[in-house]
């Protein structure tokens, strides 16, 4: 008999291998250590009839603002605290910031000044993207350096004007990052090509956002996509697309990858479940993210691109804005605020609308919710997966608790969803994160300042 500090009993475990049967699962000192067997422990979670999933993990959240933003201007309603409650409560364990610098701040400086901020306040576990704006000597020199800081990411946005300015220092960024043992995560849409698109759309008298979508259009985000392919087939670097909206944009990465260029895919909950036509609603301005809403057709590839492995983790960009901020009615297409609040719902709504309704298995539902960006981010085998050694980050999850979504109901500050009314079956009850329960019976338990800024090594092909 062994004893342990947890035991969560008679759980259907599910890995990136699918489920691998019953068992119980003893826990001490934050990580698991024995599967199966016979184990006592002083806290007992009862899990039968239950899936046991690893902490799902979100490589791509806004919990911060730019340095530089006005202080006029609406601010995201999450902060690390209220983001780690949602994250939790919605089976998600860790989770990815993208961190934009201030002025002349460099990605080392980017890293120190946003973990003092996080530190004190997340619950979830934490890992920080430090976005490149201007590409000086002094940001070259330390692309080499973030590795052994535990750092194992650079964000590159191809849609800031900045992009196209300094086009060959990027490539030099991503040339030592892809050197030194780092992923370049690249927003793939095309400035110029949208500038133009809105430019038209002005003339003709059409600044509503009820145009949003022909504002960027589908080609912008295929040549920004052509792009970045390139600049992997060129460096010889891994790149990861961010948030990927359309088919045609899929397309350009499947051919790549069929060809050994190392181009890993994003997709997000949005381009999911919703398409273009939403923008003709009253409150059409609420759906608004970078890139837009698509067509019936791009939301079935980007569902077969999950089924085949073409994309290989799903998150959220989770973007979280009150709702009379999104519907501000001096919003027009040059003047608007991108993104949705996701953390609660991405798991549930990924089970119910892909597991439940027979497109993916549960072994690929755990691969593109946490085994992936684990590898990818440098997490694996410490998180992603249930293995004796791992970090106890667990979820025990109804596969048969229905719920009504409702934005008022959930953890995040922002108070609507764009899923608002949607009856949604498979939800989380416990949430451990490192061992400790941080989510039960209804209610997020973990203290703000209980989650780590955890250490990343270099990033792994899939």
């Amino acid at each position: 008999m062994t004893n342990v500090d947890i035991v969560i009993r008679q759980g259907e475990i599910v890995t990136s291998a699918g489920s691998v049967g019953r068992a119980d699962i003893g826990i001490s000192n934050g990580m698991i250590v024995q599967i199966g067997g016979e184990l006592e422990g002083r806290t007992e979670l009862d899990a039968a009839g239950k899936l046991v999933l690893p902490g799902g993990i979100d490589p791509h959240v806004h919990l911060s603002l730019p340095p530089q933003s006005s202080d006029s201007y609406p601010k995201w309603v999450d902060d690390f605290t209220s983001g780690s409650a949602a994250a939790l409560a919605g089976g998600i364990t860790t989770i990815g910031n993208m961190t934009f610098p201030a002025p002349g701040e460099t990605p080392l400086g980017s890293l120190k000044r946003e973990a003092d901020v996080a530190t004190p306040q997340t619950i979830a576990d934490l890992f920080i993207h430090p976005v490149l704006e201007e590409i000086t000597p002094q940001v070259l020199d330390e692309i080499p350096e973030l590795l052994s800081t535990g750092c194992n990411t650079i964000k590159i946005f191809m849609v800031a004007p900045s992009f196209d300015a300094q086009a060959h220092t990027y490539v030099e960024a991503i040339r030592r990052a892809g050197a030194n043992g780092l992923l370049t995560l690249i927003h793939c849409e095309d400035y110029g090509l949208i500038e133009d698109a809105v430019a038209g759309l002005l003339a003709e008298g059409k600044s509503s956002l009820r145009y949003y979508p022909e504002s960027r259009p589908i080609i912008s985000e295929v040549v920004a996509t052509q792009r970045a392919v390139a600049l992997a087939e060129a460096t010889g670097a891994p790149v990861y697309i961010v948030h990927l909206s359309s088919a045609r944009s899929l397309e350009v990465c499947a051919e790549a990858q069929s060809r050994g260029v190392p181009v890993y895919v994003e997709t997000r909950p949005l381009y999911l479940y919703l398409t273009s036509e939403r923008f003709d609603e009253a409150d059409g301005a609420k759906y608004v993210g970078q890139p837009p809403l698509r067509e019936k057709e791009d939301v079935a590839a980007l569902w077969a691109g999950i089924q085949q492995g073409v994309i290989h983790v799903l998150g959220t960009d989770h973007a979280p804005w009150s709702l009379a901020a999104k519907l501000d009615p001096s919003h027009t297409l040059t003047n608007l605020r991108p993104g949705v609040a996701d953390l609660e719902t991405m798991l549930p709504m990924f089970y119910s609308e892909g597991v439940r309704s027979g497109r993916i298995s549960l072994g690929r539902f755990v691969e593109v919710t946490s085994t992936n960006a684990a590898k990818l981010f440098g997490l694996y085998p410490r998180k992603g997966t249930i293995a004796v050694g791992s970090d106890a980050d667990l979820v025990i999850f109804d596969p048969n608790l229905t719920k009504t979504i409702g934005g008022s109901k959930f953890r995040t500050n922002s108070d609507y969803s764009p899923y608002e009314g949607w009856e949604v079956v498979g939800w989380p009850l416990v949430t451990l994160r490192r061992g400790e329960i941080v989510f039960r019976n209804d209610e997020v338990v973990g203290q703000p300042g209980s989650g780590l800024i955890v250490s990343r090594d270099a990033t792994m092909s899939l």
